[in-house]
């Protein structure tokens, strides 16, 4: 049935369990047989698979892909690839410049800056510091 490894106090006891009948078990200790009356009859586990739910596919029998929406957000920053938001350095308000960094991204064990593509002032900043985000998603709305 199964088979353990103890080490009590340095001594190492090779334990098997052959069978476990009603509150009865025949094990093994190092090789000598013994039968150990339980206080307890051991639990039956009963395991329920289910069936998974069918992927829906096409007519020709493709599955089907969802992608997320495309954001309308104008004057969005989007992130170009999945990650987590390590640090916002600006705040609703400020004025930016086109290529300064607005927040940093780490994606892939890497940090990466997101910069701002264009002059103009932060309307609205859609992440917080810790969001996991995907790629396309709306950062930060410059006006």
């Amino acid at each position: 049935m199964k088979s353990f490894k103890y080490t009590i106090n340095g001594n190492v006891y090779k334990v098997h369990i052959n069978s476990v009948v009603d509150d009865i078990a025949e094990v093994e200790v190092n090789g000598t047989p013994y039968n150990v009356k339980m206080e307890k009859p051991a639990k039956k586990q009963m395991v329920t698979l289910k069936r998974p739910a069918q992927a829906p596919t096409t007519a020709s029998g493709e599955p089907v892909v969802t992608r997320p929406a495309a954001s309308t957000t104008q004057g969005a920053v989007k992130t170009p690839l999945p990650g987590v938001i390590l640090q916002i350095k600006c705040n609703v308000g400020d004025t930016v410049k086109r290529g300064q960094t607005l927040l940093i991204l780490e994606a892939m064990k890497m940090e990466n800056n997101i910069n701002a593509d264009r002059d103009g002032k932060i309307i609205e900043i859609k992440v917080h510091k810790g969001d996991s985000v995907l790629e396309g998603a709306d950062l930060v709305v410059i006006g």
